[in-house]
């Protein structure tokens, strides 16, 4: 949509500018309008509608789209042909010697060369043409059309006229031939003219069943298409009869169904309390969800998603190769559905099936005998064996007396035998269940007491560092002079250590390290673990 250039927009300005985009796409919203009232069509792309910054465009508009700066140079005019200037009464020293006039000279002369030409006759001046020179744009050179003169074609009318003219009149001495043939009685003529006549009845029948055919024949259009001359004759179809209402009329509530007269489009329906059985128009989103437009919307979404996941699939630039893909994946989901199906069938069966099991796993009958005693000890037989799962069961770890997970507590697993939550722990047995209460009695004690407490700020022992980071004793006394010009000397000493050329010749070593020296050392060192290093210097 066509939009000025405005400023910041919050999260849910920008989501009702979309919705409302969408709304005059689906023609639920009137159109925008631009600065000289026209509408500007929704469909038009955000890169070609907006305005670039520099425009300083106020209100939407698509000038910015079209050749506002004409040049006045170019003209759409043409030669005015045979128009003459002036008509001299002799000869004119310069002039045509042929014809006398100033315009051309002898050799580009048109007219038939003369016997003793007007330079020396000086009669018969011909008058001077109409000299124009034009500067035409790019259109204005390409046109087969300009400077055409469409009343010229009327010669062409009028033939025509003149024919079907003639043949009225013929038509009507034919009519009075026959009837003074009648009157006479003379069979011959009257034979004659009735075979004339039904020529000319046949060829009347002829034009009235092209005429009928024309008629009856309202959805063929022949349109040119592609040839040297402009397009070769191909078949239009214009599936709408025109005696049906247009659907702009149906519904003339100006709250109806919104019609937009630029894409001739009315999205909703615009009676959508009358029957369905008994209207023949339903809105254009009904072909939306209606014959091939579902199935080219989930072939467009599997392009899309193909594309996402390293398939080199485009919908516009291979059509034909994203139809084929797309048969293709359904063809193998339906046969990865039914392998899955058939798979979870062979595994847990299916009980629709009309296949019955046999009645010795229904009710677990067997044909091995097994006797039993009164306490339910087995006398005769074998045991009956105790399904087992996959995981290994009663197996203790660690000197565990039961298995991890046996015990719950605080949405926590742990072992029951020791109340421990740690996997691969190490059993304690009760002495670790009662260690594990003690500690927590301990704690709950501490709290209490701590809160028994008033709260008393913490003073903390400010300690003075030696030079070499160690705690000094309060004798230690620094001189802020000395410390001071400790430090210039500090930084003397770093700037030539940066830039050699301001090292002087002579060096004067001096290894006497005072207090301060090292104090000022200290404080210009660089840590190399301080992560504000990079802001010091």
């Amino acid at each position: 949509m066509a939009t000025a250039a405005v400023g910041f927009k919050s999260r849910e300005d920008h989501r009702k500018q979309l919705e409302l985009e969408e709304a005059r796409k689906a023609g639920l919203a009137p159109a925008e309008l631009d600065e000289d009232g026209k509408e500007i069509n929704p469909h038009i792309p955000q890169y070609m509608s907006s305005a670039p910054w520099y425009l300083n465009a106020e209100r939407p508009s698509l000038k910015h789209q079209r050749k506002w700066k004409s040049d006045p140079n170019y003209t759409r005019e043409w030669y005015d042909r045979g128009a003459k200037v002036y008509q001299a009464e002799k000869y004119r020293k310069g002039a045509c010697l042929n014809c006398g006039a100033m315009t051309h000279d002898s050799k580009a002369c048109m007219e038939r060369p003369r016997k003793l030409g007007a330079k020396w006759t000086n009669k018969h001046i011909a008058p001077d043409e109409k000299i124009e020179a034009f500067e035409l744009d790019y259109d204005g050179k390409r046109d087969r059309w300009n400077g055409y003169d469409a009343t010229s074609y009327i010669h062409v009318y009028n033939s025509y006229e003149a024919r079907d003219e003639a043949r009225r009149k013929y038509q009507k001495e034919q009519q009075l031939k026959k009837l003074e043939g009648k009157d006479r009685g003379d069979d011959t003529k009257v034979s004659e003219l009735q075979s004339e006549e039904e020529e000319d009845e046949d060829l009347e029948m002829d034009e009235a069943k092209v005429d009928e055919s024309k008629q009856m024949d309202f959805a063929k259009v022949e349109k040119r298409v592609r040839t040297t001359g402009g397009g070769s004759t191909g078949t239009v179809r214009n599936l709408r009869i025109r005696e049906d209402t247009a659907k702009y009329l149906l519904n003339l509530d100006t709250n109806s169904a919104y019609y937009d007269p630029k894409t001739r489009s009315m999205r909703e329906d615009p009676l959508p309390d009358t029957d369905p059985n008994d209207k023949f128009y339903c809105g254009d989103n009904q072909n939306r969800t209606s014959g091939q437009a579902q199935e080219f919307k989930q072939l467009t979404i599997h392009s899309w998603e193909a594309y996402e996941k390293g398939q080199d699939i485009h919908m516009q630039a291979a059509p034909s190769q994203a139809e084929l893909l797309y048969k293709e994946f359904k063809v193998k989901k339906e046969s990865l559905k039914g392998q899955l199906k058939s798979d979870i069938m062979d595994k847990y069966g299916n009980a629709a099936s009309e296949d019955k099991p046999p009645m010795e796993l229904l009710l677990g009958q067997t044909e091995k005998q097994v006797e039993y005693d009164r306490a339910g000890r087995i006398i005769r037989g074998q045991e009956k064996a105790v399904p087992k799962s996959k995981y290994e069961e009663d197996v203790f770890i660690n000197n565990h007396t039961s298995v991890w997970g046996s015990w719950w507590k605080d949405g926590k697993w742990g072992y029951k035998c020791c109340k421990q939550m740690i996997r691969n722990s190490y059993c304690t047995g009760s002495a670790g269940i009662e260690a594990a209460e003690a500690s927590v009695e301990l704690m709950k004690a501490n709290m209490a007491r701590k809160e028994s407490l008033p709260d008393a700020p913490i003073v903390q022992e400010e300690k003075n560092l030696a030079p070499w980071g160690t705690e000094t004793n309060e004798e230690l006394n620094l001189d802020p002079k000395l410390l001071k010009e400790a430090l210039k000397r500090e930084d003397e000493k770093k700037r030539e250590e940066k830039d050699e050329r301001k090292r002087k010749y002579n060096v004067t070593w001096n290894d006497q390290v005072t207090v301060e020296d090292m104090e000022a050392y200290r404080m210009k060192k660089v840590h190399f673990d301080d992560p504000m290093k990079d802001f010091l210097h």
